[in-house]
């Protein structure tokens, strides 16, 4: 045996590997940097177009695609409901109610009055949270959560609150999605910055505009006959009045029909 050429091949076999390993350590610090450069350079171009918006968070995120279906209401549910005259409508996954007694509103709304009404009066009242209040429809919509993620205009996940002319809610409108399932993996989704950038692009945020809230939750991408496939989805509110939606992990702005633009708190 020639230990002498064998000793030559391990040199010149590692000399190769380290060239490799040089070279892949390269193109990934190469590609870093190149998408640093790319989000720097976008920061600027909002910074020129005077966009502000609130500190986003930095730290990688991930997130995972939810199945779910619509609850059926019962008539053993409809009975725990006082003071209310309810109706279900088939095949019952919609609950309609009127107040015997109708709930008085200030004059000037703020979410947190209706926080006790609504653990005391509707159903799994204490897992929907202030969506949005539509003054020219009288309503005051709430949207169900999951792990404290909204369910953004999800009509099997919300309720409508309808108020009269001396403002009190007199009836809502209720459905109610459960059987949640996690489908695969999580994976890691878009940065707000990048979701910004698509909408940005796009035309939707316009200059000197101020982006007030940043909220991750999920939206409807897949609806099936009895059930619906949820995606994590990046919302963004703009000058205090109106939505944006950025599905996270494949980009896409997300257009809810009739979206309006509406007050957000």
């Amino acid at each position: 045996m020639d230990w002498s050429k064998i000793k030559t091949i391990f040199i010149v076999t590692f000399l190769i590997l380290d060239v490799y390993l040089l070279f892949q350590f390269m193109k990934i610090r190469d590609a870093n940097k190149y998408e640093f450069v790319t989000e720097t350079t976008f920061e600027e171009k909002l910074k020129a177009d005077e966009i502000k918006y609130e500190e986003l968070p930095t730290a990688k995120i991930k997130s995972q695609y939810l199945s779910a279906k619509p609850k059926v209401f019962t008539k053993s549910d409809t009975a725990k409901l006082k003071g209310q005259s309810v109706t279900l409508k088939d095949p019952g996954t919609i609950l309609q109610a009127e107040f015997e007694k109708p709930f008085s509103l200030s004059n000037k709304f703020e979410p947190a009055e209706l926080a006790s009404f609504l653990k005391d009066n509707i159903l799994y009242g204490d897992q929907y949270q202030f969506g949005e209040k539509n003054e020219k429809k009288s309503t005051i919509t709430y949207f169900q959560q999951y792990e404290s993620f909204p369910l953004y205009k999800n009509i099997n996940g919300m309720i409508t609150f309808t108020y009269n002319s001396e403002n009190e809610i007199v009836s809502y409108q209720q459905t109610y999605l459960e059987g949640f399932e996690k489908m695969a993996a999580k994976e890691e989704i878009l940065t707000p910055l990048k979701a910004i950038e698509t909408l940005h692009q796009k035309g939707d945020i316009k200059p000197k505009s101020k982006i007030t809230k940043v909220e991750l939750g999920y939206s409807t991408r897949i609806q099936l006959a009895a059930s619906q496939v949820l995606a994590p989805t990046w919302h963004f509110v703009v000058n205090d009045k109106e939505n944006l939606f950025v599905n996270a992990f494949e980009g896409q702005i997300i257009q809810f029909k009739g979206d309006e633009k509406t007050n957000v708190e």
